[in-house]
């Protein structure tokens, strides 16, 4: 493995802070918001949908612009941080890994995470590219960043529909960090299973995978998903085979439950 390209928010970043701030501008208790986003969450819907559930027809983007005009705004330091990134960045870095932060965020958000100098090489988010994810050119410039070849380079992040399915669909390696709401609700879906190379449930277990992952080409690279446990998840390993009518049954069946999400 070259490079490790990880997300932001709930990847590196607690989301506290972001719902708390937007619960106090709304004038709402936190618990009640942070209801309405695990609501969201459970349902395959945008997070930021609970902020429309309690003022309809919000303009989220007008309403951020508001916060900052009223001296609101983003804020970002080092207690927002979960506690595992700068010792796994470091022992990535120190193992020769090109490490790029790269997710979903305002350039102001970009400015605030630079401001922490990160133990990474690049630190960028979407509105600093002009692109947001799941948008496939967001992974063609993630790509780009990784200075390495897809198969080298593995992306890491919590949020199926944002992180591992748009990365797997770039060729890129996935791992599928089991952290945040989107992170823990959707980790044992089917299509999560199959898609992610890797689960993981912390940033450190990142420095064991390097070492463990055998250069690109290797017999056994890519035979099935090894999640923290070590154990592969190739459905060749459960035995047996099927009709072509009822795999296409079950993988109705499979994909139903995550079709908003993804």
């Amino acid at each position: 493995m070259e490079t490790i390209v990880l997300g932001i928010g709930e990847t590196l970043v607690r989301d506290d802070r972001r719902w708390s701030s937007w619960a106090d501008w709304l004038g709402v208790p936190p618990h009640t918001l942070s209801a309405l986003v695990g609501a969201a969450v459970a349902q395959g819907h945008d997070a930021t949908d609970a902020l429309r559930t309690l003022r309809p027809g919000m303009d989220v983007e007008a309403a951020y612009r508001a916060r900052s005009a009223a001296g609101r705004g983003e804020h970002l330091d080092e207690s927002d941080l979960y506690q595992d990134v700068r010792p796994a960045l470091g022992e990535l870095r120190a193992a020769g890994v090109r490490v790029v932060v790269a997710g979903n965020g305002s350039a102001r958000a970009g400015e605030l995470l630079r401001a922490l100098d990160l133990p990474a090489d690049l630190v960028v988010t979407s509105a600093e590219w002009g692109v947001r994810k799941p948008d496939p050119e967001f992974f063609a410039r993630v790509a780009e960043a990784a200075e390495a070849p897809p198969a080298a380079t593995l992306y890491v992040g919590d949020h199926p529909a944002d992180d591992l399915f748009p990365a797997a669909a770039a060729g890129l390696r996935t791992a599928h960090l089991r952290r945040g709401p989107y992170g823990h609700w959707w980790a044992d879906h089917p299509d999560v299973v199959e898609t992610a190379e890797f689960r993981i449930d912390a940033l450190t277990e990142l420095v064991a995978l390097v070492a463990l992952v055998r250069p690109p080409g290797a017999e056994a690279a890519g035979a099935g998903a090894v999640g923290s446990d070590g154990e592969g998840s190739s459905e060749e390993e459960a035995g047996g085979e099927e009709t072509d009518a009822a795999g296409a049954e079950r993988e109705g069946a499979r994909r139903g439950a995550l079709r908003s999400v993804r």
